[in-house]
């Protein structure tokens, strides 16, 4: 027992030094807070003392000895008692420890933190102690560049929305097993096609494939029952026309004509005619379908106006459009010098390598008021386009197996989706004919040029990143405004291509949606 008095004695020793350096203060005439006085007996009562509960004063003493008298003994009898927790002395040293840590409690407010835990942030408006603020997160505050049309929501708030939207992304997945049957069907008859103009003698014996497209682009939803593929034909020595200050249309002439060049038949006035060249075009592949079996099934669709492609369904179901190309190694033309703004998005360097590749010219004529100019070439860059997005990060492993991954392709599937649904919706309607894919795509390359940092496209913050590609698309449909990404003096979204009642049309849809939860992802 003497080592535990001793113990005893230096704690109480030492408690007592703290007890007197802690009174100092108030014995030097500081100002205590009376506010403070009773709540410190109370905060000092669960630990005050090492050895036992501090001594409690008033009513607080009669309860706990009445509480005492009703407790239950520990033990049953005959077993042996503890020992008792400390002796009188002991008690006084405790007493004294606890007297000592309330006196702590209860130094002056000049001495404690600008920010009590008692609550004096509440009275500047500010939570109180029992409803703690949660920790701040990437989820509070806007990524670095995107534009923000409202206030920013946080985690609890954007869940059920984020949910949604993942559901839908889910159920635009493509099945492995449809996709491998659609693509070896469509396989089938394109290498069919191919070969037969490639054996025959005619004017497109060295056409050559290239595969473009969504699908190709890994961005295709839904289902794969569309498929677009180019057969491009290389033609050297070329001189390009633009046509009506459009940046990308072209009339097209040879530098050079000799008369064993196969496609001096489509030469109007040293022009090469692009209406000419698709009928044979088409006039070829429409023979070789009859040549097919049976069971493959292919019927060629009916010319759309203004359409460059010739469209095949295949077994009623899968729509493939091939489309005739013109493939020149020449230097791009100077409608492109300012477009691809790719610079500070996947760098200088592969800007540089990506205008290095060929351009192509596909036989889509450009409208004079309410009719086609038929002799027209527009530029295409199909292909760039699934460059950019087979390599769409900053970051060159960006979305590659076990690395960091961004949202940007699941943005642009939402922003077609909707633009699906809503044709759909709508077909009965003239105002949303003339909007496509091709829109949703163009605008989303331009908002990834304004957010090129892998980190603004956090898979972590879907709802935003997609909130803000509608309203980049928005903007767009009321300042009647979109830049063609490689052209851009050439406004997609000129009255003269798309009239204004159907800008407004879709935009008031797209508004409509975006403020109910997109009822319309749920209703085809």
């Amino acid at each position: 027992m003497q080592p535990r008095h001793g113990k005893a004695m230096r704690r109480a020793s030492e408690a007592g030094a703290t007890a007197l350096e802690a009174s100092a203060p108030s014995a030097r005439g500081a100002p205590t807070d009376p506010n403070e006085s009773s709540a410190a007996p109370e905060a000092a009562r669960p630990n005050a003392g090492k050895f036992g509960p501090a001594r409690e004063s008033g009513s607080g003493q009669k309860k706990s000895a009445q509480d005492a008298q009703e407790r239950p003994p520990a033990r049953e009898l005959g077993a042996r008692p503890k020992k008792a927790p400390q002796r009188a002395e002991d008690a006084r040293l405790s007493d004294a420890t606890s007297a000592a840590g309330a006196m702590v409690r209860e130094r002056p407010a000049a001495l404690e933190p600008a920010f009590s835990r008692a609550g004096s942030r509440r009275a500047r408006g500010a939570r109180c102690f029992a409803e703690p603020r949660p920790p701040p997160g990437p989820w509070d505050l806007p990524g670095p560049g995107l534009p923000v049309s409202g206030p920013m929501l946080g985690r609890r708030e954007l869940a059920p929305r984020t949910c949604k939207l993942r559901a839908v992304l889910e159920k635009l997945r493509l099945s492995r097993e449809d996709v491998s049957t659609a693509a070896q069907v469509v396989n089938s008859v394109v290498d069919h096609l191919l070969r037969r103009l490639q054996q025959c003698e005619s004017e497109f014996k060295g056409v050559e494939l290239l595969r473009t497209g969504s699908y190709y682009e890994r961005v295709k939803i839904s289902a794969p029952n569309e498929f677009d593929v180019m057969f491009k034909l290389e033609i050297p020595r070329i001189q390009l026309e633009e046509y009506a200050n459009t940046g990308a249309y072209y009339f097209v002439k040879f530098k050079r004509n000799p008369k064993e060049n196969p496609l001096r038949q489509f030469l109007e006035d040293e022009i090469l005619s692009a209406s000419k060249m698709l009928s044979k075009f088409r006039k070829i592949i429409k023979e070789e379908i009859k040549n097919m079996q049976a069971d493959t099934d292919v019927i060629m669709e009916r010319k759309r106006r203004g359409s460059p492609a010739v469209t095949l369904l295949i077994r009623k179901e899968i729509s493939v459009d091939i489309i005739l190309a013109l493939e020149s190694k020449s230097s791009w033309p100077a409608s492109t010098q300012e477009g691809l703004p790719i610079k500070d998005w996947l760098s200088a360097k592969v800007r540089k390598e990506l205008r290095q590749k060929p351009f192509y010219l596909v036989p889509k004529h450009a409208k004079e008021g309410n009719s086609f100019q038929g002799e027209t070439w527009r530029l295409s860059f199909s292909h760039i386009e699934k460059e950019i997005l087979s390599n769409h990060g900053k970051s060159k492993t960006c979305c590659e197996k076990k690395e960091e991954k961004c949202c940007r392709k699941d943005c642009l599937k939402l922003m077609k989706y909707l633009l699906e649904q809503l044709k759909e919706k709508f077909k009965s309607e003239k105002h949303m004919d003339k909007f496509c894919s091709y829109h949703v795509k163009t605008a989303f390359f331009h908002i990834c040029t304004e957010n090129p940092q892998d980190s603004q496209w956090d898979p972590k913050d879907l709802e935003l990143c997609f909130d803000n590609c509608l309203t980049y698309f928005l903007q767009c449909l009321r300042t009647e405004k979109l830049e063609n990404y490689f052209i851009p003096a050439f406004n997609l979204f000129s009255s003269n291509l798309i009239d204004k009642k159907s800008k407004e049309f879709l935009s008031k849809q797209i508004e409509y949606e975006r403020k109910n939860e997109f009822p319309v992802f749920d209703e085809f």
